[in-house]
Order: structure tokens, then C-alpha cells, then sequence
């Protein structure tokens, strides 16, 4: 069982007697109540989607699926083919991916891990570090020097995620695609 706040992009819950896959989480903290986490769900066999708000203790049913190491070959429409040691390849629907689909690039090296329901690749989760090149942000604003200033940036694979004031364009960084987080340039 994992909390609504434990929920990564990628997990497969059961909810309602159906495997569901989170495709994206946004957790919400107000104040004194408890903190909200809204919820994109793909359901594994019909591809109906959805968003619940859930509350971030409540416990979830975790699906312990087959998870097996591999690396991105290729995208063929709407496809996004992955291979294992042995060189099977595993079709992953584009839709199925989430925001993850935005951090996946031609050459790309890291490990991901495929995930099968009843023996077909339904998600992929991508490792909790990647390293990207940023292909667009803008300058930094001379003068603004107080505090942790962040800006916008576009980088490969098309995902806008925000940066610290000093990346340029064309900076290597260090992200954690399940959340978009900037951790370091590199």
C-alpha cells in the first residue's frame, strides 16, 4: 500500500477493482489542512482517463506488475519502442507515457524501467536522474541577485521546467523527471 502522496508517474494502482496508471500527480499544501493530491489516471485496459483529488494519507493499492530494464530505442507513431538486454523490443503507448514522454530523446542512455499488465508494456518510468541539455531560456536579468531566482526553461525532448537564474542556453542539467526538478547544472 503506498500513500496518494507516495504515487509517482508510472505507478499502477487498483481503484474500483480496476489497474489504473498514474500518469501525473500535483500535490496541493494549504495552510493547516491536510495536503491534496490530484491525480491523472489512465486505466490499463479500456484507455479512459481521469483525475481524482485524493487526500495525501490515503492508502492506495499498490500492483506489484513485471518490471523489466530497458533502454529507449525509438518512436514509431504512436509507438515508443523499448529494448532489453536480450534485444526484444516493447511497444509503449505514446499516451500512456504522461510528462515522461517529454524527457524521452533519440539517444537517450539511461535505464527505464517497462512495466507489464497480463504480459503488455503499459508504462515506463524513467530513472530518478537524467541529464538534458537546455535548448532555450532566457538571459539572466542583471541586478535580480536576491534569493533563489529561478526562470523558465525549454530543454531536449520538449518539457519547460524552471531553472536556477545563472543556466543559459545550451548548459547541461541534472533533472528528476517525475517531479520536473532542477537539481544541478552539470
Amino acid at each position: 500500500m503506498k500513500t496518494a502522496h507516495e504515487l509517482r508517474p508510472g505507478n499502477v494502482i487498483m481503484l474500483d477493482g480496476s489497474p489504473w496508471v498514474v500518469l501525473k500527480t500535483e500535490t496541493t499544501r494549504s495552510g493547516r489542512n491536510a495536503a491534496i493530491v490530484k491525480l491523472k489516471l489512465k486505466h490499463v485496459l479500456q484507455n479512459s482517463t481521469t483525475e481524482q483529488t485524493f487526500k495525501g494519507e490515503d492508502k492506495m493499492e499498490d500492483i506489484i506488475l513485471d518490471r523489466l530494464d530497458c533502454t529507449y530505442s525509438y518512436y514509431a507513431d504512436p509507438m515508443y519502442v523499448f529494448m532489453d538486454e536480450e534485444y526484444n523490443q516493447y511497444d509503449v503507448e505514446a499516451e500512456n507515457l504522461g510528462d515522461a514522454k517529454d524527457y524521452i530523446v533519440d539517444g537517450m542512455e539511461e535505464q527505464c524501467q517497462v512495466t507489464f499488465y497480463e504480459g503488455k508494456a503499459i508504462s515506463v518510468e524513467l530513472p530518478t536522474t537524467i541529464v538534458r541539455e537546455v535548448t532555450y531560456t532566457e538571459p539572466a536579468a542583471r541586478g535580480d541577485t536576491s534569493g533563489k531566482v529561478m526562470k523558465p526553461a525549454t530543454i531536449e525532448g520538449g518539457a519547460t521546467i524552471t531553472v536556477a537564474e545563472f543556466v543559459k542556453t545550451g548548459d547541461k542539467i541534472e533533472i528528476d523527471p517525475r517531479t520536473g526538478e532542477f537539481k544541478k547544472r552539470v
